[in-house]
């Protein structure tokens, strides 16, 4: 006995007793540190500089440093072979050696994550060091540890049956957190293809990362995904840390609305990819232990700058945020036990051991009911939506009925003062009252009024001028049916010479050459007259076309043609029309909608230069057309006052107008991009302040 015990005398010894496991022994264990990573075991057992250590989980931390640890160990079971476990997945490499007490090697294990799994005795994602010991016996064992990542040493002494359960307990634990992910992750993976939110689509992608993160700490993918890579054994952990990061951030940017809510802060979130680079970049030249202290320096930044964010967000307002506080504080609570744990100021234990994983699982069962309740959001808003877009048909439908209503009334009274004024115009005023109620029936435009009042002056300027033509014309003709009565009078029988000398004293005395010069004229007016106003009903039938009710080949230029008949007595006298017509197909539409749409928008230019604090010498409104391909174009270009970019962004929203009260509805382009749309063409605007705006539609040929 005494033979057994001389090796050991002075030093403390670990003994390990029947149905019994030993954690975390650490101040039973020596310690000696190989800064060049240069010692043997030969010379490692001549070593007498090894210190005992002073805390019962060794925590050696982020350093180029080799250590060496030494433990006596005595068998007081009837167990002939013992355990040795480290019960911390990722250190890169661990070296068992078992020396008899005369410093022979008797048996040795080199095992860790940047070596072959499949080279370990005991198949366990921990490094575990199985040696015989004979009942009562003492052993010193020796175990040299290095890597780039955080070094610590939670040991466990057991017998080989009773690890295997302590293991098992250990896979219990995680296969529950891999389950709740797994859940989490077809869930909300069900909910994205239901609803295409891409909310679900960033939220499972975090999922998966966070969860092969986790699993990684376990040291489970290197068992079961990649047992035989060392090049990605190695370097998992410096790749999945900044994808599961950078996923958490944009998962939190989507369902946060940062963009909106604080763009700010959301362009700094873009900055955190910068370290992530650098640590990958490090990763990469080879200098692991610095791109995991960047990583982990990084990682408690994030965390805690996101949790800032999600307090901003709430109190501005978006009260969903409060999900992503609980989850958030819930996840940092966890990592911060397992943080602490590393550093002795909690003991290491499976509670703490677990505190991440327990939290991160909280953590998605959180955001998973943040995420369900978003549904019910978004159906509130659904509806909301619904019912106001509902009420503002009601009120366009109320709208223009009124409108409507009124028209009709200004039209006839005016149709009835044209008939007044003329029967020989009756017909051209009754076809004209037909276009026009053609055009309120099609409801071609909100502001029709205007149109009919600019239409009525059109043609009360050619029948003023015959009304003022027939009166004159008439005594002209009764002049000239006198000349011919007294010549029909001529009595042959009296002195003829005198008589036609009284004739020829009367054509003086009316001047009959002028009479006959200026029944010329006045014949020439009317029919001016009269052809001006079967132009403008040529116009206004050509623009109307309501018996058209299914689409017909059309040329586009007539179309423009017609409606500057329409506008030009709005024209200002400044302005000059420039036309530029290309050779072009004839286009498959319905005539009067596309007519509608050359009225608005020309309308309108018109108005942008009237209404200019500046006039130029000469305003100009040039139409450009051509074909590309199989779809037409047309460009509307005016020398207006132009638009900004933030009314150009609302121009076709209903009730939006930049027009005086009681000058324009709103409704004129949201109509004009209905009718573009639904003949599945487009419109393109492009304005500049003080320049002037163009509107550039683009229809297909069929």
């Amino acid at each position: 006995m005494v033979g057994l015990l001389w090796s050991a005398i002075g030093q403390e010894i670990i003994q390990l007793n029947e149905d019994k496991t030993l954690n975390n022994f650490g101040k039973k264990v020596y310690l000696l540190t190989d800064p060049q990573q240069q010692l043997t075991i030969k010379e490692v057992i001549k070593e007498d500089g090894f210190e005992l250590l002073e805390t019962d989980v060794p925590n050696l931390g982020i350093n180029h440093n080799a250590y060496w640890l030494k433990l006596h160990v005595q068998n007081l079971t009837d167990a002939k072979q013992l355990a040795l476990q480290i019960r911390l997945p990722t250190l890169d490499f661990v070296d068992f050696y078992q020396v008899a007490q005369h410093g022979q090697l008797v048996k040795e294990e080199k095992i860790g994550d940047r070596r072959p799994y499949y080279d370990r005795e005991f198949d366990n994602p921990f490094s575990t060091f199985l040696f015989h010991a004979n009942p009562k016996e003492i052993n010193t064992i020796y175990i040299r540890i290095a890597g780039s990542e955080q070094l610590q040493v939670p040991l466990t002494l057991s017998t080989e049956a009773s690890l295997q359960q302590k293991n098992s307990d250990a896979y219990i634990i995680f296969g529950v957190y891999a389950g709740i992910i797994c859940v989490m992750f077809v869930y909300n993976l069900f909910l994205y293809l239901s609803t295409r939110d891409e909310t679900y689509l960033y939220y499972i992608v975090y999922l998966f990362f966070i969860g092969l993160l986790q699993a990684n700490f376990q040291g489970f993918p290197f068992k079961y995904l990649w047992p035989g890579n060392m090049w990605l054994s190695t370097h998992a952990v410096y790749i999945l840390t900044p994808l599961g990061a950078l996923t958490a951030l944009e998962f939190m940017r989507k369902f946060l609305h940062t963009k909106e809510i604080l763009p700010k802060h959301n362009r700094m979130l873009s900055l955190f990819y910068i370290p992530y680079g650098i640590a990958l970049l490090l990763m990469v030249m080879g200098e692991l232990m610095y791109s995991y202290q960047l990583l982990q320096i990084t990682a408690m930044v994030i965390a805690i700058y996101m949790l800032v964010i999600a307090f901003k967000t709430y109190n501005n307002g978006y009260k969903s945020a409060k999900f992503f506080i609980r989850a958030w504080i819930v996840f940092l609570l966890g990592l911060c036990i397992f943080v602490l744990k590393d550093y002795n100021i909690l003991p290491y234990n499976t509670v703490t051991y677990n505190m991440m994983p327990f939290g991160s699982a909280l953590e998605v069962i959180l955001l998973s009911f943040a995420l369900a309740d978003k549904i019910n959001i978004l159906k509130k808003e659904k509806e909301a939506s619904q019912e106001e877009a509902l009420r503002i048909s009601l009120e366009n439908e109320k709208l223009i009925l009124e409108q409507n209503f009124e028209l009709e009334k200004k039209v006839n009274e005016r149709t009835l003062e044209l008939q007044q004024s003329n029967e020989a115009l009756e017909q051209t005023l009754s076809e004209l009252k037909d276009a026009q109620s053609q055009l309120v029936e099609s409801e071609k435009m909100a502001g029709l009024g205007q149109l009919t009042a600019g239409i009525a002056h059109e043609i009360n300027n050619p029948i003023n001028f015959v009304t003022a033509n027939i009166k004159p014309l008439q005594l002209d003709i009764d002049d000239l049916n006198e000349i011919i009565t007294k010549y029909e009078k001529l009595d042959p029988n009296a002195d003829v010479k005198e008589q036609l000398d009284s004739i020829d004293k009367f054509k003086k005395q009316i001047d009959l050459d002028f009479v006959q010069t200026e029944i010329k004229g006045l014949l020439s007016g009317i029919d001016e007259g009269a052809k001006r106003t079967a132009e403008i009903i040529r116009s206004l039938k050509n623009f109307s076309r309501l018996d058209e009710s299914d689409t017909k080949p059309i040329n586009l230029n007539e179309g423009i043609d017609s409606t500057f008949v329409l506008l030009r007595s709005t024209f200002p006298s400044n302005l000059k029309v420039v036309k530029e017509y290309g050779d072009i197909p004839l286009v498959e539409c319905l005539p009067g909608k596309i007519n509608q749409v050359f009225m608005n928008i020309i309308s309108n230019g018109i108005h942008a230069i009237k209404n200019k604090p500046e006039q130029r010498e000469e305003e100009q409104i040039a139409v450009r057309t051509w074909q590309d391909g199989d779809t037409v174009k047309v460009s509307i270009k005016d020398t207006g006052s132009g638009m900004t970019e933030e009314t150009k962004q609302k121009i076709f929203e209903p009730f939006f107008t930049t027009k005086d009260v009681g000058e324009g509805t709103g409704l004129g382009l949201s109509i004009v991009f209905r009718i573009i749309e639904s003949h599945q063409g487009n419109i393109d605007v492009l304005s500049n302040v003080g320049e002037g705006t163009e509107f550039i539609i683009t229809l297909p040929v069929n």
